[in-house]
């Protein structure tokens, strides 16, 4: 189901005649998303300008990321440049003084290191910095704010401002999003500086397109992978993808594969010749089940014991299904179903995994939630309490798998175009469509994108935290 909007936004006649005409009919951006597998340097050739308060401890981390991602940095205050300086000559990328009377740069992203901010005043350096600079950024650009946990403040204050990073970001991203902007906040943990570098490379890129208006936390809690890499992030690796033969896992399984893994398509019997097509066309293999029989869970594990010597390496949790209606009319079958299927299935399967030593060491779990869990849903009692279970399990998992190197996490999808959404009546849907920060719905490929990421040995400094991926969507947390 095409989006009329998008489409006559993408011509330049039509909306530069809609705009003309004065007519109130939205025209969001087409967002720029990644076409090929993830590239040595997702940032090549790109203009990013950097701000900083003073003494600001991630400016170093940033500087080498962003030269090593093939980024051309542009430094606001002269007092930061040093902090680029030897990283940027050594690879040919000298930091360049920030002109502020320039008309010509259009950076591709804005980033500002406020982990130094403590008080109420500091805070007037995020003025300082974007107001400026704000109306440069390029469509489909970036804006990326830096800070510390909240509950690491020294004091009160400290904790207050590094919170109001959050309500910034959030406010940011409802003002870029109509050029298809996006607007996010990391917080790093003391100690977790070298974790960054993955992260901000997967938020700057066109990968993180419909991430906005979201906070992500990097930690040491969970212990480190031997390395790192930032191509063929997945190669060698075996992955385990629920729900394959369609939509999100579809589009999710061929991400995947696209980074090197030997994906696993796991959906219903059912859907048999679906899942066999995708499975073929990536050079995947099969496994039909259903997840809600009593047996799935050892089935699923003999499986992977047999054909792939007891390895698997991530685990995605995507199977799912809805059966909405209001309370009074829902009956107990309907019900038990959506949990049996959404939530009881995770449980059982993931613990099979685990119990079977079959999910090892740095391994990767990550489930798909949805914007219902946080906010509630009319006509879903059901499914919302499925998917807001998700997010209790996953708040669980992270802790208690922490030692063991293996990260959990969840994904909170917003309006994604599916066959699903295609089915909702065209008022609700446009309505769901125009909800976000980006005026549009996202795409399989979104969440998919967001899924590899978490997937990826560099998402190591991420567990325990639900990435919404919404477009910055006016509805929920």
């Amino acid at each position: 189901m095409s989006d009329l909007f998008l489409e006559l936004g993408r011509n330049p006649r039509a909306r530069k005649l809609i705009q003309t005409l004065g007519l109130p009919l939205p025209m969001p951006q087409a967002l720029r998303r990644a076409k090929e597998p993830w590239p040595e340097r997702p940032l090549q050739d790109t203009d990013i300008v950097v701000g900083a308060t003073a003494g600001a401890p991630l400016l170093t981390t940033l500087a080498r990321t962003l030269v090593l991602a093939g980024a051309n940095p542009f430094v606001a205050e002269p007092t930061n440049i040093d902090a680029f300086t030897g990283i940027g000559e050594a690879y040919g990328r000298p930091p360049q003084a920030l002109d502020p009377k320039s008309s010509e740069l259009k950076p591709r992203a804005l980033v500002f290191d406020a982990s130094g901010i403590r008080t109420p005043a500091d805070l007037k350096a995020l003025h300082g910095f974007f107001s400026p600079q704000i109306r440069r950024l390029a469509r489909c650009g970036r804006v990326v704010v830096l800070g510390r946990p909240p509950e690491e403040g020294a004091d009160a204050g400290a904790a207050a401002c590094q919170a109001a990073l959050e309500g910034f970001v959030r406010s940011v991203g409802r003002e870029v999003g109509r050029k298809g902007a996006t607007a996010n906040v990391v917080y790093v943990q003391k100690g977790a500086e070298a974790r960054l570098e993955p992260v901000l490379r997967w938020l700057l890129s066109e990968r993180s397109a419909f991430v906005s208006g979201q906070p992500l936390t990097v930690t040491n809690e969970v212990a480190d992978a031997p390395n790192t890499p930032t191509i063929r992030v997945l190669d060698g690796k075996v992955v385990l993808v629920t729900g394959a033969a369609r939509g999100i896992g579809k589009a999710t399984a061929k991400l995947l594969a696209n980074e090197g893994a030997h994906v696993i398509c796991l959906d219903r019997p059912n859907d048999g010749s679906l899942c066999s097509e995708v499975a073929r066309s990536i050079g995947g293999s099969v496994l039909l089940v259903d997840i809600s029989a009593e047996d799935a869970a050892q089935t699923i594990v003999e499986h992977i014991q047999a054909q792939h010597h007891g390895n698997l390496d991530v685990v995605v949790h995507n199977a799912g299904i809805t059966r909405d209606k209001t309370l009074a009319r829902m009956k107990p079958e309907k019900w038990d179903q959506v949990l049996d299927i959404n939530l009881e299935a995770v449980l059982k399967v993931n613990q099979a995994l685990l119990d079977a030593g079959v999910l090892g060491e740095h391994g990767r779990v990550i489930c798909l939630s949805s914007i219902a869990g946080i906010a509630g849903n009319m006509g879903q009692t059901n499914y919302a309490a499925s998917k807001a279970g998700i997010i209790g399990f996953v708040h669980q998992q992270a802790q208690a798998l922490a030692a063991r190197g293996i990260t959990v996490n969840a994904i909170a999808p917003g309006f994604i175009e599916t066959r699903l959404t295609a089915a909702i009546p065209v008022v609700i849907r446009e309505a769901g469509r125009r909800l976000s920060n980006l005026g549009q719905g996202g795409l399989p490929q979104d969440i998919g994108e967001a899924i590899t990421f978490l997937a990826s040995p560099g998402s190591v400094g991420v567990t325990g935290q639900v990435l919404r991926v919404c477009g910055g969507g006016y509805i929920g947390a």
